[in-house]
């Protein structure tokens, strides 16, 4: 760092700052900070569950504010304590109001009487201009059906970083993408050495997004507070390593909440092995979305319906007896057993045909793609003001 102009510092000595500077690597840590000591003295409460989140209840209402970096959400039933918390901001900090949210960290919000959309237009076309597929023809799914992917088929591209930033992109889809999920799980595996399978691949779901622009995240107005949850998992279906994928979704009412794809850590000896990891990891997330609710002052409703396509692995969560066939589970597995008989989830049986996770572990055809999108509330939205 170069001193001011005009501040003369002798050789040898260094200057101690009393506060800290943008650019530094400490900056951030100490915005954050600062700030939460700021929202604790307008009796706002971090949440234990989300850092981001800051809560507040009032005789007027309750009141949510949700920080990334300096970019700020605020929620409340009543716009006169929103007014109040920003003019408070605004004494300490000096900040930008932009009123409703309608464009917030690349997300496109839209809001009418029917419920809230959520979308990444802009976003998307920018993706499609820069990769050069302004022409190309659209098609109905992210990958191939039954595509199979291995880090030995193929010749190395060679641009490698092509492949990476587009990747990158890709994964910021995600935040209203849930169709993407298991092709750029699948496609960000092979980051390190891409091959031009992966390259036509990650091509395919630009083609894919020049065809669904406008898909989006829709949260219908008239939705409940109920939680249901299915989860998948496709067993030893990574040709490299034998290890099975993870897939679920998770619903409050009729709103898509959360969602992942995921390679699991260790090989699955069995298919009923794998669905019940996929399960363990589905409960894990049921139950910190459920004390996310409380934090917003909602009630979970419990037993939670979990919906899973496997008979075995459902007999292993209610039935000690298959103990002998499990041992070799680690012990975080049977979590899923816990929160059966504690009463918070109830599992039950779905058939293949229904299961709406399938899409989160597997490529698979057009018109099954395109039905689960729909189960999903995934398909174009209506037109919001």
């Amino acid at each position: 760092m170069t001193p001011p102009e005009g501040y003369a510092v002798q050789p040898g000595m260094v200057c101690k700052l009393h506060k800290s500077l943008y650019g530094l690597k400490q900056a951030s840590r100490q915005w954050n900070h600062e700030f939460t000591q700021k929202l604790s003295a307008f009796e706002f409460l971090q949440s234990a569950h989300d850092n981001c989140l800051f809560i507040k209840l009032t005789s007027g209402g309750f009141l949510a504010l949700l920080v990334y970096v300096d970019d700020i959400l605020i929620m409340g039933p009543a716009e006169g304590l929103i007014i109040e918390v920003k003019a408070y901001l605004d004494d300490l900090f000096t900040i930008k109001d932009l009123g409703y949210a309608k464009y917030f960290l690349g997300l496109e919000i839209a809001r009418s009487s029917d419920g809230m959309s959520v979308t990444q237009r802009k976003y998307i076309s920018d993706i499609i201009t820069d990769t050069g597929m302004t022409d190309a023809h659209p098609v109905l799914t992210p990958l191939p059906h039954g595509i199979k992917f291995s880090s030995e088929l193929g010749s190395p591209v060679p641009d490698p970083e092509k492949y990476r930033r587009l990747i990158g992109r890709l994964l910021y889809l995600g935040f209203t993408r849930p169709d993407l999920s298991f092709a750029v799980q699948q496609l960000s595996q092979f980051l390190q050495h891409p091959t031009d399978q992966h390259w036509s691949a990650a091509l395919h779901v630009v083609k894919y997004l020049k065809g669904s622009l406008t898909n989006g995240i829709f949260f219908p107005s008239s939705s409940n507070f109920q939680l249901a949850a299915y989860t998948d998992a496709d067993w030893g279906s990574c040709m490299d390593t034998r290890r099975s994928v993870t897939g679920f979704c998770i619903f409050l009412g009729s709103s898509l909440i959360s969602w992942k794809t995921k390679k699991q850590h260790t090989v699955s000896r069995s298919s009923a092995e794998a669905e019940y990891r996929a399960m363990a990891t589905s409960v894990c997330e049921l139950q910190w979305i459920s004390f996310l609710l409380k934090d917003f002052q909602i009630s979970v409703s419990t037993p939670i319906p979990f919906w899973c396509d496997n008979q075995a692995a459902l007999h292993i969560t209610a039935n000690p007896v298959f103990h002998e066939r499990t041992k070799h589970l680690d012990i975080d597995c049977h979590v899923v057993r816990d929160k059966y008989k504690e009463g918070f989830i109830l599992p039950s049986f779905i058939s293949n045909n229904l299961q709406v996770a399938d899409v989160f572990t597997k490529s698979l055809p057009s018109a099954a793609f395109l039905k689960f999108m729909s189960k999903l509330g995934l398909l174009r939205p209506p037109d919001l003001a």
